[in-house]
């Protein structure tokens, strides 16, 4: 339990963390902090552009040849639009990413939203996973500060005796 690597790879070594001292653990805890912080806000993130692929392949499955001519409202920003007819039910215009936009049938769209969402999904797994892993590791460390802190106390108790 004070050793810590949590899987074994090429360019990774094992800490033996009973050998670090007391500011040495508090700042590799403060470093994993940091990366449990960013863990979260990259879920955070990858939730919300979850969320926006699943509203879309759902916007695109009340996407039918009667909605051809119905007037429709259409996004110029995230709080700005503009009147529009639907003139084309069989090709619709996606936003790729970063500005980027391309002509694909509803099937072929909702497919690639589908796509998307399984990918991010996939992602979000993964980061939890490390995540989990990096809090085995501060739980570690936490623990061996403790230990430390304790010893530290009980050898200052018998200088005092």
């Amino acid at each position: 339990m004070s050793l810590i690597s949590s899987n074994e790879a090429p360019n990774m070594q094992q800490i033996d963390l009973t050998s670090l001292n007391i500011q040495q653990l508090t700042t590799l805890k403060q470093q994993i902090d940091q990366e449990l912080n960013l863990f979260q806000n990259s879920l955070h993130h990858l939730k919300s552009a979850q969320g926006k692929f699943n509203v879309s392949g759902e916007c695109l499955e009340k996407f039918t040849p009667e909605c051809e001519g119905k007037s429709i409202l259409v996004p110029l920003t995230g709080s700005m639009y503009v009147p529009g007819k639907i003139a084309d039910t069989k090709n619709v215009i996606i936003d790729i990413g970063t500005r980027y936009y391309a002509q694909k049938d509803v099937n072929d769209a909702k497919d690639y939203f589908k796509r998307k969402v399984v990918f991010v999904t996939e992602q979000m797994e993964k980061i939890q996973m490390l995540g989990l892993e990096k809090s085995k590791i501060r739980d570690a460390i936490c623990e061996v500060i403790e230990m430390k802190i304790q010893q530290q106390s009980q050898q200052a108790a018998t200088v005092k005796s």
